[in-house]
């Protein structure tokens, strides 16, 4: 932590002790359990706090040659006796597609002054004394500049601002000119927190290393950019990073800024192929820089920001840094939403630690907190836990292309035609042309597989290329969140209240409960990959009709538990319909069953 930031906290916590302050003063009151444990309390008047706009220069040039600048929105108490530490969002969504579960927007007055900041952070944190300060990403709300989805544009949004807040870079009070605005009132600790694309540069902005972030807290981020449009060589129907760009810039980003889209669609062909543009956008490759605390959150069914993407970003953080992981059986869905009285609690606690430096015996707890059912949790002193791989084969039954999946080895060959199906047609029993399917027999114990498990598919293809799906699945009747519109969740007309409001900012959210749905079947994780690049993602290359080649692909990052006479389940098929674009052609694709092994991290073995 920034030294005058080390010393400003221990003047707050000082004056926290003793009661006093300066005449007329709220201070942050420090109060306890009766073990004493130290925790912030509303000591600030949410409706009397100081709301402003600066505007923090990224050291990024516009296209029309200006220097850009990045709003930030600050929200903190008046009339602290010292220097206050910053929760920080910076995002590209808060006068676009809006914030949390109901789409909140920032609000302004007439003079442009901010009079709403989206979500509750502000509400609940600026009477316990933190500041927080919402970023424009460059090139989106009243932002100047482009954005480059996740490129130095993005990065250097927050990194910037997190210079100004320890006192390294300007602020003014205008877009262009204005008058310098120093941080005086900043401690010089920093937390960053963030859904998604925010979550994401939240993480992006730890990999630099930037001096002053003391944690982030990022909740279904991206860790790279190429795993949320690309998997193994196969792409995403999910668009391209210029169609993102403009479904958030502002309208002076539209007009200034095709040419930077169109470096985005050059720099990321429809290939498959690992470029340069991708390897800029992978921040698990730079984790190593990361000094920040890291408190992830994860939902293991998001199809959006695939768990992939959490599993390599964790995999990557050096061993120095502090972490904890939630993972739950939601899809993309903030923890505000589906567990909102003890993420509220936990992120307080987190907070108090981190940026406040209270001995709160927040790095005693558990490591990893796991949804194991429906509103069902289970902590874990280490996450992961000791695993083991389990290595197992497909052997082939008096069904074509059904059959057994043994710790055994086995031969001979099974083949499917690409159908383009789903998993909604391949996952159910019975034999099927367009997959191939083999189980387990009926598990003697529960066995909980965590971690990213991997697959090595030996296949040829009777066309010039061909995609290639792997799904785990659990065989065997389960209660589970239902993954429909609401990822887990369905809203409740009732609303609960987490800080004081005023009259354009409210502090109270819709309710939700948890949506269930009954199966005899649950996809417990998934992977994909193109053929074409077998040899390596740098580059894919044109098949050979009926040569075999090996290639080893992840699948997503799971930890999910498999009951006792429940089957394990290994789906291969080609082209999944719902997540990949197709090749040319229909092809007959081949799979060698003596040269193909799923390799399962598990807990104390099959």
């Amino acid at each position: 932590m920034h030294l005058t930031a080390r010393a400003g906290l221990l003047a707050i916590a000082a004056v926290a002790a003793t009661g006093l302050g300066a005449v007329g003063a709220a201070v942050p009151r420090v109060a306890g359990t009766a073990a004493a444990v130290p925790r912030s309390e509303p000591a600030y008047d949410y409706a009397a706090a100081t709301r402003e706009t600066v505007w923090v220069p990224t050291g990024q040039t516009a296209p029309d040659g200006t220097p850009v600048r990045v709003a930030a929105d600050v929200i903190r108490p008046s009339g602290t006796p010292g220097p206050v530490p910053v929760i920080m969002d910076a995002s590209p969504y808060y006068l676009s597609l809006g914030r949390g579960n109901e789409s909140q927007r920032k609000a302004f007055d007439a003079a442009g002054r901010p009079t709403s900041f989206p979500l509750f952070l502000d509400n609940y944190f600026v009477p316990r004394g933190y500041a927080v300060v919402q970023v424009d990403l460059a090139g989106t709300g009243r932002s100047t500049g482009c954005t480059d989805v996740g490129g130095p544009s993005d990065v250097s949004s927050a990194t910037s601002v997190v210079d100004w807040l320890n006192g390294r870079a300007p602020a003014f009070t205008a877009p262009a000119a204005g008058t310098r605005v120093a941080a005086t009132w900043a401690s010089g600790a920093v937390g960053m927190i963030g859904k998604s694309w925010d979550g994401t540069i939240a993480n992006a902005a730890a990999a630099t290393g930037v001096e002053g972030l003391d944690t982030i807290v990022p909740i279904s981020a991206i860790s790279s950019w190429y795993d949320y449009y690309r998997s193994a060589g196969a792409a995403f129907p999910t668009g391209t990073l210029s169609g993102l760009a403009a479904l958030v810039e502002n309208p002076q980003a539209a007009r200034l800024c095709g040419g930077v889209k169109a470096a985005l669609d050059a720099g990321t062909p429809p290939t498959g192929d690992l470029t340069p543009t991708w390897r800029a956008r992978d921040y698990a490759a730079s984790a190593g820089k990361v000094r920040a605390s890291v408190l992830a959150v994860h939902g293991l069914n998001d199809l959006n920001v695939k768990t992939l993407n959490f599993g390599r970003w964790w995999a990557a953080l050096p061993p120095g840094v502090e972490k904890k992981v939630w993972l739950s059986q939601t899809g993309h869905v903030d923890p505000f939403d589906f567990r909102r009285p003890e993420w509220v609690e936990a992120l307080h606690r987190w907070f108090d630690h981190y940026l406040l430096g209270m001995d709160n015996g927040i790095t005693s707890d558990p490591q990893g907190t796991v949804e194991t059912a429906p509103d069902v949790w289970r902590n874990d002193p280490v996450w992961p836990p000791p695993t083991s791989t389990a290595s197992l084969s497909p052997a082939p039954g008096p069904d074509d292309g059904v059959g057994s999946l043994t710790t055994a080895a086995s031969s001979g060959t099974a083949g499917f035609t690409d159908d383009r199906g789903t998993e909604d047609t391949w996952v159910p029993e019975g034999s099927n042309p367009g997959r191939l399917l083999y189980r387990t027999d009926p598990l003697p114990r529960d066995v909980r597989v965590v971690g990213t498990p991997s697959i090595t598919v030996t296949a040829s293809s009777s066309t010039g290329a061909a995609r290639l799906s792997a799904l785990l699945v659990d065989y065997g009747p389960t209660t589970s969140r239902a993954q429909g519109e609401g990822e887990g969740i369905e809203n409740l007309a009732t609303r609960s209240c987490w800080g004081p409001s005023t009259t354009p900012d409210s502090a109270c959210y819709l309710d939700t409960r948890t949506a269930l749905v009954e199966s005899d079947r649950t996809v417990l994780a998934r992977g994909w990959a193109d053929l074409g690049h077998h040899a390596g993602l740098a580059q894919g290359a044109p098949l050979t009709p009926g040569t075999p080649y090996a290639m080893t692909f992840p699948l997503a990052t799971t930890d999910r538990v498999v009951a006792a006479g429940h089957r394990l389940g290994l789906v291969v098929a080609g082209t999944d319909a719902a997540h990949l674009t197709p090749p040319d052609g229909v092809a007959r694709i081949t799979v060698d069953l003596g040269a193909t092994r799923l390799d399962l991290p598990v807990v104390g073995g099959l």
